[in-house]
């Protein structure tokens, strides 16, 4: 949608600025029914101020009426029942003034939400283009506070322009005729005096505040951010019994946070009082002078009572003007850091002539790959393989020697720094990023399901899949009887990050899941490098299905699960070392032999135990049933 591909910014020395640039989403081009509805609102807007300005006026008159000042006899027959007449007609005018003021913020309440969801649905949007680098180093606590605290700010914003600052404005411009031209130009000149005093300590001490409430966010974000990580990783506070030291993380955080907002509410009751105290004293001028007037006999008591009522409904729309530019202020400090979010250009962008991948073998390429996160430690150097289309390739070799950076190069995450990687002859930088992920498969160590049914996270993989479609990819997993023993079978909830389920279990999830994508390349990174031996052969089973006929690259830790690779790398400090069959590189008695023989001697020592625990087991049963 056009409204939404604006570039806007918070500019927190500027408020009319983002408002100006919010204004598209205001007055969307896309939606005529909303520019309908803010024309509509606006009409009632400024029928309500008029209205307004009826009320002090029959004040006015029906109390010049009951002191006998203003004659009926011509209209009524007492002067009574005038007085009646306009007690009435004040009363229905302020009823029609809140009328109007209620349908006007009915008319407008879709435009400020279409609004809200815009922004929202765009920052979101924003974060998915966002580099893996940039979703590393941020928090997701913090992140989830910044855009729940940015889409009430911009609530605040759009309504406070429309609903407020308009009116206001509205109402400022006519009191000043009103008293211009019906009480002479001191009247105005005080309630101009008035004003600007009352608006320039109010946007002074706003400003103040605001320093206070970037404190108190920051320590929001803070305390947020503890507490999420916290409880994401609850088990492993309890491992650790470290639950006194997370809550007193919490409470740290939240104590910083307890003394901003306490400062944010006592430098309120300053703001407060000081406006009261200016607008008093502008009040008290002029109430003073129309006292003085009628008792010189130049005015009416109507004419006092209609400069007091006057002066109390002006007071509302000034107290407004501070609550808005408060607001305002408020709002832009809560989502400058959401917009600042939307300023971060994505590191990874596809070429304006980029065009889809086109798959017809699926054979990949390495060419001269070199590649750093960081520029002074270089992760790959020079690292030159081929997969070709159908066959199985592996990646072993030690911690840190580059082997997991290869996925993330593959699936585009990072683009190389030198070198090329291809699919079919295609160069990854020339496609465009979806068409890329599209044909890739992944099945990752760390498996993270959503927090949602097991039906759900296997549909995952194919978002339009039938459920026919669904179990046939658990039963092609190995994880369909499991499922079918479980009371709400595919219904399941897997919980938060996939906790209710084993390793194992999260596993061939994510393995149906796979399945049901039907990728033409496949990577498995450590895809059972965090099980048993036990269900790692089971796992193993199922990807063995999984990669048969297909492009595989397999990130391997435990070499037990590459025997039977096509080609097995083994990286060494980004380079490649080594380079063969399972056979030929165990004969070569390198680096590879070496890692078979600690690896087969680890598992021997596995094994052991395992067998004694079971032997013990059966010692106590034995014990325990001698007939057995």
């Amino acid at each position: 949608m056009a409204d939404r591909q604006k570039t806007i910014s918070a500019d927190s020395a500027n408020p009319f600025q983002t408002i100006v640039n919010l204004w598209p989403y205001i007055w969307p081009s896309s939606r005529p029914d909303l520019k309908r509805r803010v024309v509509f609102a606006t009409f009632f807007l400024v029928l309500a101020k008029l209205v307004l300005l009826l009320v002090p006026y029959t004040f006015k008159w029906a109390t010049n009426a009951l002191t006998g000042e203003l004659e009926f006899s011509s209209l009524v027959p007492a002067f009574l029942t005038g007085a009646i007449i306009l007690v009435v007609f004040y009363n229905l005018a302020r009823i029609g003034q809140a009328g109007f003021n209620q349908l006007r913020d009915a008319l407008f309440a879709s435009v400020g939400q279409y609004a809200v969801r815009q922004l929202a649905h765009r920052v979101f949007e924003h974060m998915h283009k966002l580099a893996l680098r940039f979703h590393l180093s941020r928090k997701t606590g913090g992140l989830s506070r910044i855009i729940e605290r940015g889409v009430k700010g911009i609530e605040t914003i759009v309504r406070f322009t429309i609903l407020a600052t308009l009116p206001t404005l509205l109402e400022f411009v006519l009191v000043a005729i009103i008293f211009w031209w019906g009480y002479g130009f001191s009247y105005l000149a005080i309630t101009a005096v008035t004003v600007i005093l009352y608006v320039w300590f109010t946007v002074k001490a706003s400003d103040w505040r605001i320093a206070i409430r970037r404190e108190m966010n920051d320590s929001d974000t803070e305390a947020n951010t503890k507490a999420i990580d916290s409880l994401l990783n609850y088990e492993t506070v309890k491992y650790f019994g470290n639950e006194e030291m997370e809550a007193r993380r919490y409470d740290e955080s939240m104590a910083r946070y307890e003394k901003s907002a306490t400062r944010i509410w006592t430098s309120l009751g300053w703001l407060n009082f000081g406006q009261t105290v200016i607008f008093g004293a502008g009040m008290t001028v002029m109430m003073v002078l129309s006292a003085i007037a009628v008792k010189n006999g130049d005015r009416t008591i109507g004419d006092f009572v209609f400069v007091n009522a006057m002066l109390i409904q002006l007071a509302i729309p000034l107290n407004f003007i501070g609550s808005v530019y408060r607001e305002i202020r408020q709002g832009l400090t809560d989502i400058e850091q959401m917009f600042d979010i939307l300023e971060v250009d994505p590191e990874i962008t596809d070429k304006p002539e980029a065009e889809d991948l086109q798959i017809r073998q699926g054979g990949i390429a390495f060419k001269d790959v070199h590649f750093a996160y960081d520029p002074s430690r270089p992760i790959l150097k020079g690292v030159s393989f081929e997969v070709p289309a159908g066959k199985t390739v592996a990646i072993v070799g030690p911690t840190g020697a580059g082997k997991s950076t290869i996925s993330r190069l593959l699936f585009r995450f990072y683009d190389v720094n030198q070198g090329a990687i291809t699919i079919d002859g295609q160069d990854l930088r020339d496609v465009r990023q979806s068409s890329v992920r599209n044909v890739i498969g992944m099945v990752p160590q760390d498996t993270v399901l959503f927090n949602d049914t097991i039906a759900y996270n296997i549909r995952y993989g194919r978002p339009s899949a039938t459920d026919e479609e669904v179990a046939a990819a658990a039963e092609l997993a190995q994880v369909g009887n499991f499922i079918r023993q479980l009371p709400e079978g595919f219904d399941t909830q897997v919980g938060e990050r996939g906790l209710k389920l084993s390793g194992g279990e999260k596993q061939r999830v994510a393995i149906a899941r796979t399945i049901l994508k039907a990728p033409p390349v496949l990577v498995l990174d450590e895809a059972t490098s965090a099980l048993d031996t036990h269900t790692e052969r089971e796992i193993q089973a199922a990807l063995d299905v999984v990669s048969k006929n297909r492009t595989t690259l397999v990130i391997a830790h435990r070499l037990s699960t590459v025997i039977g690779a096509d080609e097995i790398i083994v990286l060494k400090n980004g380079q490649i070392a080594e380079r063969g069959r399972h056979d030929d590189l165990i004969a070569q008695n390198g680096l590879y032999a070496q890692m078979w023989e600690r690896q087969r001697e680890a598992t021997m020592a596995e094994e052991q135990l395992r067998k004694v625990r079971e032997s013990d087991d059966m010692g106590v049963i034995m014990r325990l049933d001698p007939a057995k």
